[in-house]
This record gives structure tokens, sequence and C-alpha cells, in this order.
């Protein structure tokens, strides 16, 4: 079984990850596609791949129900090789995310221990590993980072310009709950800011959506409860010190357990993957109303 797969920055290089440990790599034409290679190194199913900026170079993560957390690089001519293993969680390592690369090489991790982790590639060549024990008791599901750049940079400048690059992220996890975090400069580590409630059963995935400096941060949140919320936080509140977080439902509850959500580039268009095996589409209206624009089965794409 494949549980994820994600093209590169460019759009031309595939990796999905499966069930038997095995994450295979292809180089994709258009609707062409070729195999490349097949890496191996985890002693366990593989739940997430991702591709680092490619400033970095050609950088791939994968995490595993083993417990590890792999960073794969390739070198010319020789493929891709591990250049990084690492294993201080004690329980399946569930989701992974790379930083905005604004941040520098900075790996998130989610793990069934409770606990998420920052692996940092640092100016001295080595890599740093920095845990966070007490993220969620019964375990952490997914992860994203916030955009770097702050919501309402484009509106208000000066105001943006003072806050400079945001480094937040947000986890979901076994507890039900959204949380979001943000680096402590004085405390040198990341710590919870917001905790949102309102999920019924365990939260499965996470996404900020881009932001290119309008005057609203987009979190959605989804749930084995069925349910999609869309998190929105407006910048002058965030700004003034009361940086509340407005919960509204995408829709009805779903047919059935709702596994991912994921936005578009533009961070306009949300896709959701559901346990009916369809993939739906959404889009805010100019009233603020999300609406269903378009639905993908194993059939193809359909018209809302």
């Amino acid at each position: 079984m494949i549980h994820d797969a994600q093209l590169d920055y460019y759009g031309k290089r595939l990796a999905t990850c499966s069930s038997d440990g095995t994450i295979h790599l292809f180089e994709v034409d258009g609707k062409q596609q070729k195999f490349l290679e097949a890496l191996k190194g985890h002693a366990g199913p593989v739940w997430q791949v991702a591709w680092a900026h490619p400033k970095f170079g050609s950088v791939l993560a994968s995490c595993s129900y083993d417990g590890s957390v792999l960073v794969w690089k390739e070198t010319a001519g020789a493929g891709f090789a591990v250049i990084k293993k690492h294993d201080k969680h004690q329980a399946s390592v569930n989701a992974i995310a790379w930083a905005p690369h604004e941040l520098g090489p900075v790996l998130l991790c989610g793990s069934s221990d409770g606990k998420t982790s920052l692996l940092t590639f640092t100016e001295e060549g080595v890599w740093d590993v920095q845990m966070i024990r007490s993220a969620h008791s019964t375990g952490v599901n997914a992860v994203s980072w916030a955009p770097a750049i702050a919501a309402g940079a484009f509106t208000q400048p000066d105001a943006a310009q003072s806050v400079g690059l945001v480094k937040q992220f947000a986890t979901g996890g076994s507890d039900n709950n959204v949380k979001v975090w943000e680096y402590s400069d004085e405390k040198k580590t990341y710590e919870i800011i917001h905790t949102l409630e309102g999920h019924g059963d365990w939260v499965r995935d996470v996404a900020f959506a881009p932001n290119i400096g309008l005057p609203r941060t987009y979190l959605a949140s989804c749930s084995q409860d069925k349910n999609v919320y869309i998190w929105t936080q407006d910048a002058l509140a965030a700004q003034s010190g009361t940086p509340a977080w407005e919960r509204n439902p995408l829709t009805d509850p779903f047919p059935d357990v709702v596994w991912r959500v994921s936005w578009s580039m533009s961070g306009n268009i949300l896709a959701v993957s559901c346990g009916n095996n369809r993939i739906t589409l959404w889009k805010e209206s100019p009233k603020g109303k999300w609406e269903c624009i378009s639905e993908v089965n194993e059939n193809g794409p359909t018209p809302a």
C-alpha cells in the first residue's frame, strides 16, 4: 500500500513510499513516468516523504513506523544515499515537514511517542536535534509549518517588517487537538501559543495555507470525526495582542474519515482526501463561503 506521494520543487521527480518499507523515485515528463530507483533503509512501513528546497541540494526525508527518520541526498552518478538517521523517537514517526527555506534546512517530525523533534543542519556542518517532549500526550499524527511571510505583509508592510520572519508550526494529535507553536528567542525553543479545540476524534492532518502577504492566516485540519475545519486568524487581531482563531467547518461532516488536507501553491484551493476514495477540491467564495468546485475518484475528475 502506498502511503504518500510527493513531487519535488520543480515537479520533475516523484517520490512514493509504502508499507513494504521502500521509497520509489520516478522521473515525471508530462503524463509519462520513468522509474529511477528504489530506496531501502527503513525496517517498517514508510508513512511520509518530503523534498527539501532545491537550494539545499537534492535532498529527501522519510519517516517510518520503525521510529526513525532518514535524510537522503543525491550525489552525481551514485544516486541517493542516507546522510542522516534520526532515531531519537521511541515509537512510530508519523509526519515530517521541511521548514520554509528562509528558516534554513530544518526538518520537523511528529511521533506516536507524543513528541515532536527538530532536525537542523547547522552552519558547522553537523545535524542538531531538538526534542519537544510534551506535544500531544497520546501521539502526534501531523505537522505543518506556517509561511515565513507574515500575514498582512502587503497591506501593512511596516508592521510585517517589524515582525520579521514567522517561525511557527502546527501539530495535530490523538488528543483531538490542534496546537500552534512559535519560536521563543528567549528560551531558544518552540512553545505552544494556541490550542485549537473542536474535533471529536483524532486529528489526522493539519495544513497551513501558503501566504502571499494577505491579511489573514488559514489553517486546515481534518479528523477521524469526519470533519474538516478552516481556522482563520486576522493579521490585525494578531498584532493587537489578541490573536483569536476562528473555526469554520468546511461543510457538513464527510461520509468517512478524512485523512489528508492539502493547499494549492496559491493557497486558495484546498484538496480533501476522504476514506470513501474521493478527493474533493474546495474554494472560498467572495462572500466567505467554502464551495466544492471539483471531485476526483478512480475514474478521474468531475465538476462539482
